[in-house]
């Protein structure tokens, strides 16, 4: 079994030395050797077209050097999300870019999917690889396998035009695009291989253009085109954004291209992640699509995007929550978490035909937790909210306001339940002292609202259950060593609990926040990375281990520095940072013995947090520094 284990863990890369691509419409994972190992068509939610991801006969496409598998350098075109891999061969030097293209709008028709009008440059539908050979002579291969509806069904490919330059498969189903592949490289295919190769002397450059919409570049000049257009759109919106002067800034800025290249353009949604199943333990059940917006996600979202100056972003994601949440009924339902264009049904079922990534089964497409009864919901919404107004948005109309009012009495009613809990666990629900205080949120935040819209009635209300609530949380969240307690009853600890500072719950300073902080950093940590529970004590439905959850550890950062332990926090903070993987992309979750990332990637969640706590750090720097 081990010998199996080592074997599958040789065939796929370590997940944090994936590069990850977008043009917020669509994405795509590349990994060290060159292949393009996950894209989904014709959505970021849609079955993949390229899965080795998930199986290794699942579909690739690799465009890179022949013969050598081992890039010397891999980094972003500083400011960007195009990909650049440096290779050294036997025989010369090759440097490879990778894109999703972004162009200037020119024609000015509306697309019946965008529901948020697009900015002067939009996303063509084409995944552009150029090499040029920079020293020496490179030859140059071009191999891929389009494989459909996750790795179930392939088609032939015919030529396209006069010449050998372009190729055309069209899948055997509905709804799945056609894809037309187009290089300065002959191509030939076999079944459903397309393939080709040249040799690149000294200054020469070739491309590869795979496009879903009929958009790809048909000369080497045009293909530069889109390359200059698409650096050029990153950088541009980057330099919209506010980040310091600080030698952590580019962690910061790479948290933010990531955010962005998870968002996707015609809805304003941020997907949780790009990806499904990636494990949480490698050969374990844990394993969840993440290509969906969770409300758990929104409080921390907009925190983010205001916090870097990021306010056309976080108004889009703000209309797409509220428009998920009024639905087509045009009355709030509020659930956990829904598809990034506003579905609500988001059915799981496993692809027992996938091996997974590194024999981790079962893979999963959709997610059983969207129907969960979750209580933190209400609190993340309502904070949402005030963080919203708070940055000088329009005032709540009167239907909003009703909506979200409901929203705050649902809190109200539904305190008492037992639930999941913000870790979804799939275990008996349970009464967990977070979910009792986001309801609370929700109440504190709806009170302030109402008092600022002079709605005295609601604001008596509410703020009368909010201490209520409060005082009921104090009572049976606390244990008898002065710190909050996992749930109503036990003696546990919960990283979830460092919310209590981080969501305004009691200040900062108080005997009981800095109790249970000090407590997560001694007793829940792996090498001083956080964990979200100890899985031998908290009934989630699986048994078997996990990995340390980053954003917990960076939650952990913010608290520290929040009871006034910044040394401690600047320690933790240089540590994570440390973790990063090559492209200074995360996980969900670190393996603290070996420093693998596991879990889906890259995770906004994990990204949120380290520009929340990084930014506090660096804030504190500032405040801290000698007046001169």
């Amino acid at each position: 079994m081990i010998e199996d284990e080592d074997a599958a863990a040789e065939t796929y890369p370590p997940i944090a030395d994936y590069g990850f691509i977008s043009d917020c419409e669509n994405n795509c994972l590349v990994a060290p050797d060159g292949s393009v190992e996950w894209l989904c068509l014709p959505r970021p939610d849609s079955p993949s077209v390229f899965g080795a991801l998930l199986d290794r006969a699942a579909g690739v496409f690799r465009f890179g050097p022949t013969g050598t598998l081992v890039p010397h350098h891999r980094r972003y075109v500083p400011g960007t999300m195009v990909l650049e891999t440096t290779w050294h061969t036997p025989t010369g030097w090759l440097i490879v870019q990778d894109l999703l293209v972004v162009e200037p709008v020119t024609d000015g028709v509306r697309r019946s999917d965008y529901r948020r009008a697009p900015g002067d440059t939009a996303a063509t539908g084409t995944l552009l690889r150029l090499a040029t050979c920079i020293e020496g002579r490179v030859e140059v291969v071009v191999n891929a396998v389009p494989v459909f509806d996750y790795g179930q069904q392939t088609g032939p490919w015919s030529y396209d035009g006069e010449g050998y330059e372009c190729m055309t498969i069209h899948p055997p189903a509905a709804g799945e695009p056609t894809l037309t592949l187009t290089s300065t490289i002959g191509l030939g295919a076999v079944g459903a291989r397309c393939y080709g190769r040249s040799t690149l002397e000294k200054g020469e450059t070739a491309f590869a253009a795979l496009s879903w919409s009929g958009h790809q570049p048909t000369s080497l000049e045009q293909a530069q085109s889109q390359l200059e257009d698409t650096v050029s759109y990153w950088r541009s919106w980057l330099a919209n954004g506010t980040f310091p002067d600080h030698p952590w800034r580019s962690y910061m800025e790479r948290s933010a291209l990531t955010l962005k290249g998870l968002s996707y353009a015609p809805t304003g949604a941020v997907m949780a992640a790009a990806t499904t199943s990636l494990p949480e333990t490698p050969g374990g059940e844990r394993n969840w699509d993440y290509r969906y917006t969770w409300i758990r996600d929104s409080s921390f979202m907009l925190r983010s995007l205001y916090r870097l100056g990021f306010d056309w972003e976080a108004i889009e994601y703000f209309a797409f929550i509220l428009e998920a949440l009024a639905g087509d009924a045009g009355h709030f339902e509020l659930q956990i978490m829904y598809g990034i264009d506003g579905r609500k049904d988001l059915t799981e079922r496993t692809l027992d035909h996938l091996t997974g990534w590194r024999d981790s089964r079962p893979v999963r497409v959709g997610n059983g937790a969207w129907n969960q009864h979750q209580n933190d919901v209400w609190g993340m919404l309502l904070d949402a909210v005030d963080i919203h107004l708070r940055q000088g948005a329009a005032q709540i109309v009167k239907p909003i306001w009703d909506g979200l009012a409901s929203l705050v009495d649902a809190a109200i009613t539904h305190a008492g339940d037992p639930d999941q809990g913000i870790w979804e666990i799939r275990g008996d629900p349970q009464h967990f002292t977070a979910s009792k205080v986001l309801c609370w949120v929700a109440m504190d935040r709806g009170a302030d609202l109402a008092r600022l819209r002079h709605d005295t009635d609601h604001a008596q209300r509410w703020r009368q259950a909010a201490d209520e609530l409060k005082a009921e949380i104090l009572d049976k969240g606390v244990d008898g060593n002065g710190r909050f307690r996992q749930q109503y009853g036990n003696e546990e600890l919960d990283a979830s609990l460092l919310l209590i500072p981080i969501l305004g719950f009691l200040p900062p300073d108080d005997d009981r926040v800095r109790a249970t902080v000090l407590a997560i950093a001694d007793e829940l940590t792996e090498d001083g990375l956080v964990l979200r529970y100890k899985v031998d004590t908290t009934d989630t439905g699986f048994e078997g281990k996990e990995g340390t959850f980053t954003i917990c550890s960076f939650w952990l950062v913010t608290a520290l520095a929040m009871i006034g332990e910044e040394e401690r926090a600047r320690a933790l903070c240089k540590k994570l940072l440390a973790f990063a993987g090559p492209l200074q992309l995360y996980a969900e979750e670190i393996d603290a013995r070996t420093g693998e990332h596991l879990g889906n990637f890259p995770q906004a969640f994990t990204h949120l947090a380290l520009i929340d706590a990084v930014g506090r750090l660096i804030e504190a720097e500032g405040a801290n520094a000698p007046v001169l």
